[in-house]
């Protein structure tokens, strides 16, 4: 099960590197951000775009840990695109985590027999679950419909274009409905997660535009096709403009 559980993992180390990293060159404002930790903790830094600057312009990124960096440039993405919640963004963090290694992004948990590569096996055998296996099913529906549609959404639009694949609005579709089918579940109100869950499927067009931005920029700055990438601003634009009408 995914949980958002990064931002909790951070203690005196990584916010030392944070104060050393935003001060640099300068002793008083160093001084000045630890008594900012000292005063309100790490997430003031943490949401600060200074520190996404200073991670990036520094001397070598590498010396920051891995879930350090991820965290706070999807924080960053997630605050341009207007989704203020640190429990989403921390969420969206483990989910990266995770779902970057091998093939966790095609198993409902880290270990389980079945793989999914495709939205309409996990409906089918959502039919048949039952237990903590439907909730789980439930919950990858929308994580993995997050994932591919967020980080891969040229790869959805050329094979879309091309061979007649699904569009984004039906990942974001099989999304919302899995996070929210999650946020229902007993075992959801059993872990706390019912809120966590809703709170995704409400926000998940524009966490989705957020993980876009952040593929973009970081992952695979010019990669996709032009044509695509254009198809799919064409598609976000007209939909904020339905939903400001």
């Amino acid at each position: 099960m995914i949980l958002p559980n990064v931002r909790s993992s951070f203690g005196r180390d990584e916010a030392q590197l944070l104060v050393h990293a935003l001060g640099r060159d300068d002793p008083e404002g160093e001084k000045r951000w630890e008594s900012i930790l000292s005063e309100r903790g790490i997430d003031p830094l943490l949401d600060d775009p200074a520190t996404l600057e200073a991670i990036m312009e520094g001397p070598s990124v590498s010396t920051f840990p891995l879930r350090l960096v991820l965290y706070v440039l999807l924080r960053q993405s997630l605050l341009d695109g207007g989704i203020q919640s640190r429990l989403l963004s921390d969420y969206l963090a483990s989910l990266v985590l995770h779902f970057g290694e091998g093939k966790r992004f095609t198993r409902i948990r880290e270990y389980d027999d079945g793989e999914y590569y495709y939205l309409v096996d996990m409906l089918e055998d959502l039919g048949e679950a039952s237990g903590p296996r439907a909730f789980l099913l439930r919950a990858h529906m929308g994580n993995f419909s997050l994932w591919l549609s967020g980080l891969f959404p040229d790869y959805i639009t050329s094979r879309m274009h091309r061979a007649g694949g699904p569009d984004l609005g039906y990942y974001e579709e099989m999304g919302q409905t899995g996070f929210l089918l999650a946020s229902e579940d007993p075992y959801a109100r059993g872990q706390a997660l019912d809120d966590l869950y809703r709170d995704a499927a409400a926000a998940f067009i524009p966490m989705r535009r957020a993980l876009n931005h952040f593929s973009d920029r970081y992952l695979v700055p010019h990669a996709s096709s032009p044509v695509d990438r254009l198809l799919r601003q064409v598609k976000d634009d007209s939909e904020e403009k339905w939903l400001q009408a």
